[in-house]
């Protein structure tokens, strides 16, 4: 029995090895991307770009915040999910922000710069997601970084239409309709994430009620015997 168990805990070190060593890779391409896609974006004056660039910030916080409670308990981990929602829910609200901004200030963005930054950063997402497939059923830590990954690729591609609609339409609407479809998916996912640490929560609160109960169903027969 102490061989199997010590089996399964060699086993689960070596879990959260891979995954720390899968968020640190992830983290470092999105801190990258980041620093790239924000600085075209401004210079693009593309919402989309700028919607982006704040979701890979975004996203390299929720990896730092993984790495932190990857090796910690349940409760740990959806309180960390619970954070990393709300932050993909401020960026979100970001986004709509900008784009309510150009509408004020129109201004066609440069759809070469979109282009190749676009296409530069969904081949580093692709990569992400590669890494972090596997992982993705592990626990809900490991789902939301998952998510958070298989959301980049969509606004990766959306960002690459965005700016071939720029080039046939000659208009900035096009890059307002994806800077805004990426922060609705921010918020979708956001609150999928916030659902889903609610109900591991809860999970948890009736598991800890349940071994209470049972506490004191042993302590009150232990004082009836005595």
């Amino acid at each position: 029995m102490a061989d199997c168990c010590a089996e399964s805990a060699c086993e689960i070190d070596k879990l959260r090895d891979r995954q720390r060593g899968t968020l640190l890779v992830v983290l470092w391409i999105n801190v990258a991307l980041f620093c790239i896609e924000g600085a075209a974006g401004t210079l693009a004056a593309s919402t989309a770009l700028l919607g982006d660039a704040l979701d890979m910030l975004g996203d390299a916080l929720v990896y730092a915040f993984s790495l932190y409670v990857v090796s910690r308990g349940a409760l740990w981990q959806t309180r960390a999910a619970t954070l990393k929602s709300w932050i993909m829910l401020a960026f979100g609200a970001a986004v709509l922000g900008q784009a309510a901004y150009k509408l004020w200030v129109p201004e066609v963005p440069h759809y070469p710069i979109m282009s190749v930054i676009g296409a530069a950063a969904l081949v580093a997402n692709v990569c992400c997601l590669a890494l972090l497939w596997r992982h993705r059923d592990d626990d809900i830590n490991m789902r939301s970084v998952w998510l958070c990954s298989r959301n980049d690729v969509i606004a990766n591609v959306s960002v690459l239409g965005s700016a071939a609609a720029v080039w046939i339409t000659r208009s900035q609407v096009p890059d307002l309709i994806v800077g805004v479809a990426i922060s609705a998916l921010f918020v979708r996912s956001a609150l999928r994430v916030l659902a889903d640490a609610h109900a591991e929560r809860a999970s948890l609160a009736a598991s800890s009620n349940a071994i209470g109960d049972r506490a004191a169903l042993v302590s009150r027969a232990a004082r009836t015997l005595l």
